[in-house]
């Protein structure tokens, strides 16, 4: 037998690599000649980059850019073979790099993730798969592109510096002077949101406080999104900045759109292709995931529900170990998960589930186990694995 272990990390108390080492321990201990496969997996947001590279044999290059702020930080990203690289945008304008007390998406910037981008360039990258969750911006992806070159000028043909203050005063955009590089780079960008730029669903609007936003800052900085949009439309007639998940990251999606030409792809299904998972399924006989907390999202882009859905085409069950669930998690069933199995035992606070969080994690996997290993002495001792 054959098993593929692909979990999505239990934030804040289990990682996608550790889930997988459990999942292999008991799997042993009812299967002693089961051939397992341990992958690392995330669906574009935080520890995209980690994963991937652990899945795929890459490396990880840090480089020194500017935070949001415009402070130094260092940030990295993997490089992968066939002139390949993923990028977290966090890694260089994420929200955890500025204190509470400092966040406004007024004042910060994408330019960091420019810089980024400019470094993969320099390294022979032709093909870049940037992730945008977690952003603390809200400039539109101006600082990243004026980090690439590009040119965004008020009415007077000044230059402006790209951050959230700017946007109502862009007039024209100057792209003469973008890196030559870029036209012979392909990027593709890990989204798992599908807001549009602008609007009641934009940018601002839904992501806007979370970044330190009070209500008036909300009100100056969708008018300077309406604005911008409006100058990026003209600048590219085949920008559609209703388009989903244009508002991804603050608007870094609709740029890397409008000028990188980006495709757009679900966060987790990037990473699937970026990790073999396809290959790697071929002839399992199972595919354990799972996640922190089983719900309606998780069946919306999350890594439960990309995995299912590639395990269903591949005719592999697909079984979800996961920390909690609630009723609205059965929709999972629909979708490729042959069954789920929640680690936490018995009703307990949630403090006292992150404690012990791996060794409920460890019980599960030996009960989910255990009960395979059972339905298969219904089967007939010419199915029986060699012991």
């Amino acid at each position: 037998m054959r098993f593929l272990f692909a979990s999505d990390s239990f934030k804040g108390s289990l990682s996608s690599a550790r889930a997988a080492e459990l999942l292999r321990e008991a799997a042993l201990e009812a299967f002693p000649q089961v051939q397992t496969h341990m992958l690392e997996v995330a669906d574009g947001g935080e520890g995209t980059v980690a994963a991937v590279v652990a899945a795929t044999g890459g490396t990880m290059r840090a480089v020194r850019v500017r935070g949001p702020l415009g402070q130094p930080v260092e940030a990295a990203y993997g490089l992968l073979d066939g002139n390949r690289a993923v990028i977290e945008m966090a890694a260089a304008s994420g929200l955890p790099l500025v204190p509470a007390a400092e966040r406004n998406p007024l004042k910060t910037s994408t330019f960091g993730t420019g810089e980024l981008i400019l470094d993969a360039l320099g390294q022979g990258v032709r093909d870049i798969s940037l992730a945008i969750g977690g952003s603390a911006t809200n400039d539109g992806g101006m600082g990243c592109m004026r980090a690439l070159g590009a040119r965004f000028l008020d009415a007077q043909g000044r230059g402006l510096e790209g951050r959230g203050t700017d946007l109502g005063q862009v007039s024209d955009i100057d792209i003469s002077g973008m890196d030559a590089r870029l036209a012979g780079a392909s990027f593709h960008v890990m989204c798992d949101v599908d807001n549009p730029l602008v609007g009641p669903r934009g940018a601002t609007r839904v992501f806007g406080m979370q970044k330190g936003a009070t209500p008036e800052m909300l009100d100056a900085l969708e008018a300077g999104m309406q604005s911008y949009s409006a100058v990026l439309e003209r600048t590219f007639p085949s920008f559609d900045p209703m388009a989903s998940g244009m508002g991804a990251a603050g608007g870094l999606g609709a740029a890397a759109s409008a000028f990188l030409q980006a495709e757009a792809l679900p966060g987790v299904q990037c990473v699937l292709d970026l990790v073999g998972f396809d290959q790697l399924l071929e002839g399992c006989d199972l595919c354990v995931t799972g996640e922190g907390h089983a719900d309606a999202q998780s069946a919306h882009g999350k890594v439960i529900s990309g995995i299912a859905a590639r395990c269903k085409a591949a005719g592999v069950p697909c079984v979800a170990v996961v920390g909690g669930m609630d009723a609205s998690a059965q929709e999972l069933l629909d979708l490729g998960i042959t069954a789920i199995v929640p680690t936490i035992p018995d009703m307990c606070a949630i403090d006292d589930a992150m404690k012990h969080a791996e060794r409920n994690y460890r019980l599960a996997a030996q009960r989910l186990f255990s009960l395979l290993a059972l339905g298969r002495s219904f089967t007939g001792p010419e199915h029986q694995p060699e012991n």
